[in-house]
C-alpha cells in the first residue's frame, strides 16, 4: 500500500470519528432541548425554546451531513454547529436543571439530606 493512500485513508477515518462524536453531542442537545418545558427557559433567563430547538436542529442537520459525507464536510459549518450543541449542554442545560428544581433543594456539606 502506498504511503499517499495510507495517510489518506487514516485521515478520512479520523474525521469520520470527529464526525460522529460531533452528530453524538449535537444529538444529545437536541433530545435535551425537546424535553424540557418552554417556561423553563423563560425561567432561567436564557433564550426562548423555539431558539433553541432551531439552533440545535440546524446543528444536528449539519452533523448529519457531516457522517453521511465520510467527515469531510467537518469545516466552518460543522464546526460552527458542535459550537453551537457545545453552549447549550454547558451553559443553557445546567441552568434548566436549575431552574427546574426549585432552588431550595436540601443540600448538606456531603450531599442532599
Amino acid at each position: 500500500m502506498d504511503g499517499k493512500i495510507l495517510i489518506a485513508t487514516v485521515t478520512s477515518g479520523v474525521y469520520w470519528i470527529l464526525g460522529l462524536v460531533a452528530l453524538a453531542l449535537e444529538l444529545w442537545a437536541f433530545a435535551d432541548c425537546l424535553r424540557h418545558k418552554p417556561t423553563l427557559f423563560v425561567a432561567a433567563s436564557k433564550r426562548t425554546k423555539t431558539f433553541w430547538l432551531a439552533l440545535t436542529g440546524v446543528a444536528l442537520a449539519i452533523g448529519g451531513l457531516t457522517v453521511l459525507t465520510g467527515g469531510s464536510g467537518i469545516g466552518l459549518f460543522g464546526i460552527a454547529a458542535v459550537t453551537a450543541a457545545c453552549v447549550y449542554l454547558a451553559d443553557v442545560r445546567p441552568a434548566l436543571r436549575e431552574a427546574g428544581s426549585g432552588g431550595n433543594r436540601n443540600v448538606g456539606p456531603y450531599g442532599p439530606w
